[in-house]
């Protein structure tokens, strides 16, 4: 069935029996969510949000989400999608922050939520809920015509970074004066070109989650490429590949995180789903180690496409699976329109094969929400850096490394931590691991590893930033002196001796967003205070 139309909008006046979202409480079709946000977005207006104007959301992975972003794309809002697991006056900073006029939330959530639109001072009126609960109007239930609105204009996401210091701050592009038809239009094509994505019959599983960058796009381009889209409340590495089979899944994206988690799985398990569909599954986000996506390759086929970029810039660079299979390790090659380039601190130009700072021009213009000193301390002239590390080849394919803040300095020599990970992580008795460095008197910095053990390897201990945490050696009814010997001798192949741990303990979790991030700088300071150190 061919798909026509450019955009969600054209498809569901066309094709308004499509399915647009699949689940276990059955198909929403094109024409059914068309109506929804049609509805939507007559009452947005109705409570005076005009063009540029803001409109947030604090929910989980649901289908309403999906709703709430297409309202915002053809009203000319700002959406800020918050994440769910903040606190009160984090979400309320936002809220602020972003001067949102109406908020989107769910009943779970909604105690926080009162709290957190009044300290925004947002009107009662503007609180929605998409299932009933005292305080807030029903999503299903505002009044609106199913008619799409008379004057549409393409809105646009404004994505608060977490950062490393400071507060996060909303990632800002200007509302264009065209339909979103005009605009999505050309997504696509970019989307084919860059990316191989194609309209037709596709099926897409949401498994990240919805307020993050590329779970969002790419679920909102999904629905303009007459995908259908299965909404996952959240991952599991079981529950992920009976979705797949279940729902006949043809593209995802994923984190790396969830491919290490899959991998773990026990061999009898791991077979015994079919996962023939999946044609494209795409990765970002963090680095991902050689042998973990080879095995993936392994398992599913050669349909792993790497990008790299960030909130700020998008997609800078990618790789087909057929080009880093030819290259391993890389994330990809610029696309069309961007310029990459490696400088060192100085700013001057770095050498084929030599690590810095990487940065990148010709992707759409951006600021920060309110700060123009952040948006100034981002740039070098006309480039942008999302502040990793990393160096070219020879023939234009990027390498990275880490990230500047990540980055330890030990006896004068740089290492990052996200290569010891990589080795680490390949070793059949750990689960996740992250590495971060101390303080040391003598290097300057040592290498601390931070371990979560497989669920067969006993934990107990103290508690550090909320889990468990052991000491290492000698730890009593836990990993110890065995585990620890047989780490560093799997080290001992792979890693110059500098690159070792000097240190290894065990936590029973690692603490990782559930866009699969790692806060090292986080994990860094409670590390240090549970040692009686300084945090620096």
């Amino acid at each position: 069935m061919g798909v026509q139309g450019s955009s969600f909008y054209e498809i569901a006046a066309s094709d308004p029996g499509r399915p647009a979202v699949l689940g276990p409480d059955g198909t929403v079709s094109y024409g059914e969510l068309h109506a929804q946000v049609n509805r939507l977005s007559h009452a947005l207006r109705g409570l005076g949000l005009g063009p540029r104007d803001t409109v947030a959301t604090v929910l989980g992975n649901r289908a309403e989400f999906l709703t709430v972003l297409l309202a915002a794309m053809q009203t000319g809002l700002y959406l800020v999608p918050v994440s769910r697991h903040l606190t009160a006056p984090e979400i309320g900073y936002v809220l602020a922050d972003s001067g949102a006029k109406a908020v989107v939330t769910e009943p779970e959530l909604a105690d926080v939520v009162v709290t957190a639109a009044g300290d925004a001072g947002i009107a009662d009126e503007a609180r929605i809920s998409v299932e009933p609960v005292d305080g807030f109007r029903d999503l299903l239930d505002v009044e609106g015509s199913v008619e799409p609105p008379a004057e549409r204009l393409m809105g646009s996401l404004m994505l608060y970074t977490s950062g490393t210091t400071g507060r996060p701050k909303g990632v800002q592009r200007p509302i264009l004066n065209i339909s979103p038809e005009k605009l999505f239009s050309a997504m696509r094509r970019g989307l084919a070109s860059n990316l191989g994505l194609e309209p037709g019959d596709g099926v897409h599983l949401a498994v990240g989650p919805l307020y993050h960058s590329a779970p969002c796009a790419h679920a909102m381009m999904a629905l303009n490429l007459g995908h259908a889209v299965v909404v996952c409340r959240r991952f599991e590495p079981e529950g992920a590949l009976e979705l797949i089979q279940r729902y006949g899944v043809t593209n995802t994206f994923m984190v790396p995180t969830m491919f290490h988690r899959m991998l773990g799985l026990p061999d009898e398990v791991r077979g015994s789903y079919d996962l023939s569909s999946l044609g494209m599954v795409f990765h970002s986000a963090a680095p991902i180690p050689v042998e973990t996506k080879q095995r993936m390759m392994d398992w599913w086929g050669p349909v792993l496409y790497e990008y790299y970029g960030s909130t700020e810039c998008g997609a800078i660079v990618v790789a087909t699976p057929q080009e880093w299979l030819g290259r391993p390790g890389t994330v990809g090659r610029a696309v069309d329109g961007i310029e990459i380039r490696i400088f060192d601190e100085d700013g001057a130009e770095l050498p084929v094969g030599e690590a810095g700072m990487i940065y990148a021009r010709g992707y759409s213009g951006f600021e920060y929400h309110g700060d123009p000193a952040k948006t100034a301390s981002a740039m070098r002239g006309e480039f942008y850096t999302p502040g990793d590390i990393g160096h070219l080849d020879q023939d234009g394919w990027l390498y990275m490394s880490d990230r500047r803040t990540d980055l330890i300095i030990s006896g004068g020599v740089n290492i990052y931590p996200a290569e010891i990970e990589a080795v680490l992580l390949q070793h059949p008795a750990v689960a996740d691991v992250a590495v971060i460095g101390v303080p040391d008197p003598e290097w300057g910095q040592q290498v601390v590893a931070l371990i979560e053990p497989v669920q067969t390897v006993p934990v107990q201990g103290g508690s550090v930033e909320g889990g468990p945490v052991g000491s290492g050696p000698g730890w009593p009814g836990g990993p110890g002196e065995e585990l620890v010997a047989d780490l560093r001798a799997h080290c001992e192949p792979r890693l110059a001796r500098l690159k070792h741990p000097r240190r290894i303990e065990f936590h029973a979790s690692l603490p990782r967003t559930p866009s699969g991030k790692l806060s090292r700088r986080r994990l860094r300071e409670a590390y240090l205070r549970s040692h009686g150190e300084p945090v620096s």
